[in-house]
């Protein structure tokens, strides 16, 4: 009989893991709280050898590249209109950037044929037994399955049942952004031009996709916001707070939140659990050591599903053995990538004019910026097991 697993969140790592596990002969559930696979989302990005190479081995690659965006170039503003940095495509895009929901669909395309997809409904409890798990749901009937795992991002619903609350694992960083789409009635071009004063950013770039759609991206310093997740006025407050009063195209572009039905909000944040499992439940993606933004965690995601499928295939039913083998390989790799959403905040919005002149000074040399891609490649590289040479004339690696 083939070990059944749940995976709980549709985003990136969760399609990502069921692809592989339904490769290797797992029975594979998916559920997730949206009614439909997401769309939309910032662009996404992928460096280094050890992403396109993970991506290669999926198959999917070649279809990624003709959905890349070719990079978004950044230009920053000071308030009286002058261009304090530009960075070129390549700095924030890495090597292939693709739009999220167009990465999220493609793994789902490739990975329903193995996996059951269960939309519109989320777990409720877990309650490990001798033989395995079992799984409350909102909606459906309980039921159970042999293992289960939390690719449900940062504020993981997973993790909260079966680690404990997210105050544990979850440390502000001291920043908030928001993104949004909004009609490109400016006639702006790709990639993203806006104001930045100390401790602020607001921009707004065309959509690679839809020259008549463009999107906005805000950051914030703040110390720790009382809000509800769920409550998108509020968050729409906390914007409209944080920013009002700055000039150049900002007014405009608040006008625009108030219209936009889906917007993003959340801390800057980063989870960091002293152990990626506990029993038959573990961690993927941002669940386990996730950054909100510019931890590199989409390309961390897609690497650690190949990893854990296949450790989990290789163990041929002993999951103690594949977890730890799993972070034992993927744990120092991780961090390091996450280190990244540490400074995003303080990058983009430094705090202080000074702060602001220093960024400015330092990266309009290219010698800086081309030391700065180069680290990222390094960063996102680690040598990994080739498991289908492994696995090569075994058969049912699930059972």
């Amino acid at each position: 009989m083939s070990t059944k697993v749940l995976i709980s969140g549709a985003s990136i790592a969760g399609p990502a893991l069921a692809h592989w596990l339904g490769r290797y002969g797992f029975d594979v559930t998916v559920v997730e709280l949206a009614p439909a696979p997401r769309d939309g989302g910032q662009a996404v990005d992928f460096r280094g050898r050890t992403h396109l190479g993970v991506l290669e081995r999926m198959g999917v690659l070649d279809e990624l590249r003709p959905l890349g965006t070719g990079g978004s170039p950044m230009t920053f503003l000071a308030a009286d209109g002058r261009r304090l940095l530009h960075l070129p495509a390549e700095f924030a895009g890495g090597e292939l950037e693709v739009p999220r929901g167009e990465v999220a669909r493609l793994l789902y395309r490739h990975s329903r044929a193995r996996a059951e997809y269960v939309f519109g409904d989320s777990i409720t409890a877990l309650e490990e037994t001798p033989s395995g798990v079992r799984v409350a749901f909102r909606h459906a009937a309980p039921r159970e399955f042999d293992l289960v795992i939390g690719a449900d991002g940062l504020h993981s619903n997973v993790r909260r049942l079966a680690f404990g609350p997210e105050r544990r694992y979850v440390r502000h960083l001291g920043y908030y952004a928001a993104t949004w789409e909004l009609p490109n009635d400016l006639g702006l071009p790709p990639g993203a031009v806006g104001l930045n004063v100390p401790g602020r950013l607001m921009s707004v770039g065309a959509d690679h996709r839809d020259p008549r759609r463009a999107g906005a991206f805000c950051l914030f310093a703040s110390p720790v916001l009382r809000y509800d997740r769920h409550d998108r006025a509020q968050q729409k407050a906390l914007v409209r707070n944080a920013f009002t009063g700055l000039g150049w195209r900002v007014p405009y572009l608040l006008e625009t939140l108030d219209a936009a039905p889906e917007p993003y909000f959340d801390s800057i944040s980063r989870a960091d659990v002293p152990t990626w499992s506990s029993g038959r439940t573990a961690l993927i993606g941002d669940a386990a050591c996730g950054a909100t933004i510019g931890g590199m965690g989409t390309g961390t995601a897609v690497v650690a599903a190949y990893v854990l499928a296949g450790e989990l295939a290789r163990a041929r039913g002993d999951h103690r053995a594949a977890f730890g083998r799993y972070e034992a390989l993927l744990r120092g790799y991780a961090q390091g990538c996450q280190k990244g959403g540490d400074r995003t905040g303080p990058f983009l919005a430094p705090r202080t004019a000074t702060g602001l002149r220093f960024r400015n000074a330092l990266l309009n040399r290219r010698w800086a910026l081309e030391k700065m891609l180069e680290l990222g490649k390094q960063v996102s590289s680690v040598e990994l097991p080739d498991y289908e040479a492994q696995l090569s004339g075994r058969s049912g690696a699930g059972g």
